[in-house]
């Protein structure tokens, strides 16, 4: 079982949280002037890294707050958590569309 640490509630076992897709994505400033291909690829095309990304998570079953995860998709292993709104941790050797010290936080 995967331990998760909630920034607000500290560690927990993870039936209680919900994934919520890639964290720090950028949204057009204004969708209605999209083709349908472009908004079907700002919708559903994500980044698939081998390593480090930044995710989205929910705290269902306690606080039920949104909070963002460094997690290693290969090992599975959480790296770091941060609340929204902080600042994504350096790390080392982060795959691409990881997260970057310069991103703005979701």
């Amino acid at each position: 079982m995967l331990l998760i640490k909630c920034p607000w509630c500290g560690p927990r076992d993870e039936v209680e949280f919900r994934y919520g897709g890639q964290a720090h994505l950028a949204y057009p400033p204004d969708p209605s002037r999209l083709t349908d291909a472009q908004w079907a690829h700002v919708l559903y095309f994500r980044d698939n890294p081998s390593g480090p990304c930044a995710e989205r998570w929910l705290h269902v079953a306690g606080c039920r707050q949104w909070f963002n995860a460094v997690r290693d998709t290969v090992t599975y292993e959480i790296l770091a958590v941060y609340r929204p709104g902080e600042a994504a941790p350096p790390l080392t050797g982060a795959a691409p569309g990881g997260p970057r010290a310069t991103d703005a936080a979701r």
